[in-house]
């Protein structure tokens, strides 16, 4: 039940802001192919209605599931569908980015504990630092959309000393992970290469400031770096 919710959830909250966003997303090459904008959905009401029951359904399961998952389920939506394209929007994407984690936490352990609070603080580092980097990648595309906050707002020698220096302390919470858990050398293995990489690439980037570097930043920070690393702890866990 509780990976059917978290399922529902983020695809009808990723529907959601696909529709919220649908005319920025239609000025912008990299983005004008989506389904909303090339309207290979018209009209784009046919999936807001979609998203809307899928959200519903996905909160009915997550009340079952314990009220605290409810309840976060809901902020989740709320800080995904508000203040869109604003300067805002990275950290309450943080918010809705920690909301499957905390859900899937508190259905089976209602109550907070540090290694809790270490994976909810990976993903609120990673965020912004997976968002500005394709910012970054496509300076010119987002601001002939209108998209004009930061990083686009600085110069790009000034914004990828930002993205650097998320990138140490991400490694640092990867570590505190290992060490507040029970997980194994598995685990650390994989953190510290994949904390390593995104270091290093960061610091190409700071290097360089050319688009294509901060375009591997954020390949990198999507997949491998945060599938790999979530991937890391349950095979730890199952597994080994």
């Amino acid at each position: 039940m509780t990976l059917v919710a978290i399922t529902l959830g983020s695809g009808g909250v990723n529907g959601l802001t696909n529709y919220i966003d649908r005319e920025v997303d239609g000025r912008m090459q990299r983005t004008k192919h989506r389904s909303l904008p090339s309207k290979r959905i018209d009209p784009p009401e046919k999936a807001l209605l979609l998203t809307i029951a899928l959200t519903a359904v996905a909160l009915g399961l997550a009340w079952l599931l314990h009220p605290l998952c409810f309840v976060i389920g809901a902020v989740g939506t709320l800080a995904a569908a508000i203040k869109r394209k604003t300067v805002l929007c990275p950290f309450l994407g943080a918010i809705s980015g920690c909301a499957p984690v905390l859900i899937a936490w508190f259905a089976f352990k209602p109550e907070i504990d540090l290694p809790l609070l270490f994976l909810c603080l990976l993903i609120w580092i990673w965020i912004p630092l997976h968002v500005w980097s394709v910012m970054l990648a496509n300076r010119e595309d987002y601001l002939g959309g209108g998209v004009s906050y930061f990083p686009l707002s600085r110069e790009i020698k000034e914004a990828v000393k930002v993205l650097f220096l998320l990138s140490l302390p991400l490694f640092a919470v990867s570590m505190a992970i290992y060490f507040s858990t029970d997980l194994g050398v598995f685990y650390l293995a994989v953190a510290v290469l994949l904390g390593m990489l995104m270091v290093y690439a960061n610091s190409r980037l700071l290097i360089s400031s050319a688009s294509q570097d901060a375009w591997r930043v954020y390949k990198l920070s999507a997949f491998p770096y945060l599938g790999l690393i979530f991937l890391a702890m349950c095979l730890d866990s199952w597994l080994i």
